[in-house]
């Protein structure tokens, strides 16, 4: 399932991520919408954002959802792999541009993978 129509909402959540040109927390992005937008319709729309290969999540430390715009992914698959950083001072999320090849592993059909590395971003270190 896919946006079919570019609405007044999807508008508006893809310009926070445009503008914030970084990963979203769950928690940031419906506290950044609340006024335009119910918690619902927030995920909603992520969830097909996700679908049609615009946005990508992953978890990050302590367990939150993080967002983030793809590179160059579609609604067959996500091929932008790469690892996530979280700096343990400040709490900012980046994706990384390091490209990695997800091993084989003989017997198993591997669809996706996940890598956060945590320490210290340049402005805390």
């Amino acid at each position: 399932m896919g946006i079919t129509r570019q609405t007044r909402h999807v508008k508006i959540l893809l310009d926070t991520f445009n503008k914030k040109k970084r990963a979203i927390s769950v928690v940031e992005l419906v506290k950044l919408l609340e006024s335009e937008m119910n918690k619902t319709t927030v995920y909603r729309i992520v969830d097909k954002l996700m679908d049609d290969g615009v946005l990508h999540s992953f978890i990050g430390k302590g367990g939150l959802k993080w967002y983030a715009m793809c590179d160059s992914c579609s609604c067959d698959g996500h091929n932008d792999v790469h690892p996530h950083f979280q700096c343990k001072t400040c709490g900012e999320v980046e994706c990384l541009p390091v490209k990695f090849t997800l091993p084989s592993a003989k017997g198993y059909k591997i669809e996706s993978a996940s890598l956060l590395m945590v320490g210290e971003c340049s402005s805390c270190s």
